[in-house]
């Protein structure tokens, strides 16, 4: 009966859903569905801003019974520890029954527990028929900290999708260069450099790019910012994140945008794109290829939306197929 090692639980707006699958995607190459994932890919929670929690399986069973007879076996000596009953998709044990079985699991463990600043968590629960204990790893939310970051603009793309963002450019590698081509006040760079990946961030504004320094100095932070057309930067990078800005399809030329784009291909075969307008054709007159794609609305703001499509180089994909 094979399993897999870890399970993560997340949480969304349905604003949020398609970006949340296609990040999900990314990092274990397979898609959350009813806001659960089973995986052998451990990743920390607080790298997503979906992910709220990780089960770190220590014992599984089809048997109820055998499974608290294997907790017991672990012989587990914790002080300060809670036990949480954990609700997935097709779960209908009534309340009363999951209270009894978290008196089940807390007898089985040989200390004191401590229900309100527990030192360890564990975790159980049960899908298609199969019980499941482990370790439950919780999303700190440390990351929230960056709300408080010295300078903002109104338009600032938000902090979830900063983090999904970075999360889908790195796809599934573990070391990456990574550069913020439009990067403002360097939001989704604080996001990358939470998360531990090297990044460099780009902008033709002097003052843009002090703010962005301050940001990250603030929390600090170690990232290059370039005041620099995108086209002067020679740095080989494996993938880039292009934040367009609001109004900059309808202030600036269709010329502007692919400028943007095409510059930025030069020095990477992998960008994530995000746009308020319609721009496929600048995309595949870059030399890319969209590989995927997702929107995402804004709550109370239907009409509102941004579009992310991932896109490759035409030449990497060729190099793919043969």
């Amino acid at each position: 009966m094979p399993t897999n090692k870890y399970i993560y639980f997340f949480r969304y707006d349905t604003t949020e859903s398609m970006l949340c699958k296609l990040e999900s995607k990314c990092i274990f190459n397979k898609q959350e569905e009813h806001k659960q994932l089973f995986s052998n890919v451990k990743i920390e929670p607080s790298r997503s801003a979906f992910i709220k929690r990780r089960l770190d399986v220590i014992s599984f069973s089809t048997d109820y019974d055998i499974l608290i007879d294997q907790i017991k076996r672990e012989n587990i000596q914790t002080d300060g520890f809670k036990v949480e009953y954990l609700i997935l998709e097709g779960d209908l044990t009534r309340n009363t029954e999951r209270l009894a079985k978290l008196k089940d699991v807390g007898f089985c463990i040989n200390s004191y527990p401590d229900y309100h600043n527990p030192t360890v968590t564990y975790g159980i629960c049960t899908y298609e028929n199969i019980w499941y204990f482990g370790v439950l790893i919780k999303n700190n939310f440390a990351w929230q900290n960056h709300k408080q970051k010295p300078y903002s603009y109104s338009n600032s793309i938000k902090q979830n999708i900063a983090k999904a963002l970075v999360n889908i450019a790195v796809d599934s590698k573990q070391e990456v260069k990574l550069l913020d081509a439009c990067c403002g006040v360097g939001t989704i760079m604080l996001e990358a450099c939470f998360a531990g990946y090297e990044i460099d961030g780009c902008d033709i504004s002097w003052k843009i790019c002090k703010n962005a320094r301050a940001n990250l100095s603030h929390f600090n932070y170690v990232g290059e910012v370039h005041c620099s057309d995108i086209k002067n930067i020679t740095k080989l990078y494996d993938a880039a994140i292009i934040d367009l800005p609001y109004n900059l399809f309808s202030a600036a030329t269709e010329d502007n945008i692919l400028h943007i784009i095409k510059s930025t291909s030069v020095i990477t075969d992998r960008i994530v794109i995000v746009s308020t307008a319609e721009i496929t054709n600048a995309i595949s007159r870059a030399g890319l290829r969209v590989v995927n794609y997702c929107i995402v609305s804004k709550r109370g703001k239907a009409n509102f939306t941004r579009r992310i499509w991932v896109c490759e180089s035409v030449d990497k994909y060729k190099t793919k197929e043969k």
